[in-house]
């Protein structure tokens, strides 16, 4: 497995990242175990989670991702060899002070989250997207707290547009914090908003990139056909995600853009998802691309994209996919 230092900073992750979203709705609990069994074998140590998690869940299903993830480690008793991220921010009960960035939520939804993962620290702990009510100096300072507790090794963010991450750094900087070495935003063929602004900041900056949608939720992988309604168990359907995952994704021009990108990628012997990873991954400033599975042999298709030499003619195929697709306006807070 391909190491990357994130960033500037001296954390070093694989270049693949186990996202973990689907475990404990999507995917059962002894699924769960098989999918982080496989990738633990072939070294994909790098596991991204959230407290909010299971994807399309409810708050009766919150936190149930995270604790399947601690009870593999505990009885594996791997912790030591686990890169672990996982993230704050969404409501995950009912009452006041129940979400966002507050120094109030922070530090309750930490302690909740190490005591899912029954471990003693996170590695990247990241805020799940930003709060426009919480000053981000208040944010800043109580995710420095936590890395001066021990309980946090370093901090990161996720959905911050350009502008907000730019206010986060200048914040880090006036109160002489560490603050953010990481993003993760959303990053794929169909979805490249991130090179206009966001991904240069954090090149420029030294940040470390975390992408996450990278085979737009399996759009990518070519399975779908126009006309064809979304199938049951997959993102397209999956309880309070699907309407999400298809606005972003089921439309003719983007169902055009893959079965022309498909025609290429098989006439070389290629797989669509195997390409599409690593077309993100050969990107300038990613750090690590995240993968996602709902069994354990959807992992070999992602793992293959090391294998994945880009001609003139793939290269341009992949290119000419983001460029076919109408522009859209870009949504603020949550991408």
């Amino acid at each position: 497995m391909e190491k990357r230092r994130m960033g500037r900073h001296g954390l070093e992750v694989p270049a693949l990242c186990l996202g973990t979203m689907t475990f404990g709705l999507q995917v059962d609990e002894q699924g769960s175990r098989e999918i982080l069994d496989k990738a633990f074998e072939h070294r994909l140590t790098f596991l991204d989670t959230a407290d909010a998690y299971p994807l399309g869940g409810s708050l009766d299903t919150i936190g149930d991702t995270e604790a399947i993830i601690g009870r593999w480690m505990t009885d594996k008793g791997n912790r030591d060899q686990i890169q672990l991220a996982t993230k704050c921010f969404a409501p995950t009960r009912r009452g006041p002070n129940n979400w966002g960035l507050s120094r109030q939520h922070i530090m309750e939804a930490v302690e909740d989250s190490l005591r899912r993962l029954n471990t003693d620290h996170i590695d990247l702990y990241q805020s799940h997207g930003f709060d426009p009510n919480t000053p981000i100096e208040e944010s800043l300072r109580a995710f420095e707290d936590l890395v001066q507790s021990g309980k946090v090794r370093y901090v990161g963010c996720s959905n911050y547009p350009a502008w907000r991450l730019g206010e986060a750094l200048r914040g880090a900087e006036r109160l002489s914090v560490g603050g953010y070495i990481s993003v993760q935003p959303r990053y794929n063929l169909l979805y490249r908003e991130i090179e206009t602004e966001l991904l240069p900041l954090c090149i420029d900056q030294g940040l470390g990139v975390i992408v996450y949608n990278p085979l737009a939720g399996g759009f990518l992988s070519g399975k779908y056909q126009p006309g064809q309604n979304p199938q049951d168990g997959t993102r397209f359907t999956l309880g309070s995600a699907a309407d999400r995952y298809q606005e972003r994704y089921w439309h003719d021009a983007q169902f055009a853009a893959v079965e022309t990108l498909k025609t290429v990628v098989e006439s070389q012997g290629l797989n669509m998802v195997s390409v599409a990873i690593a077309w993100v991954l050969k990107q300038p400033g990613i750090t690590s691309a995240l993968i996602g599975a709902s069994k354990p042999a959807q992992l070999d298709a992602n793992l293959a994209a090391f294998d994945v030499t880009f001609d003139d003619e793939l290269s341009a195929a992949c290119e000419a996919v983001w460029w076919s697709l109408p522009r859209q306006p870009v949504q603020e807070g949550y991408r």
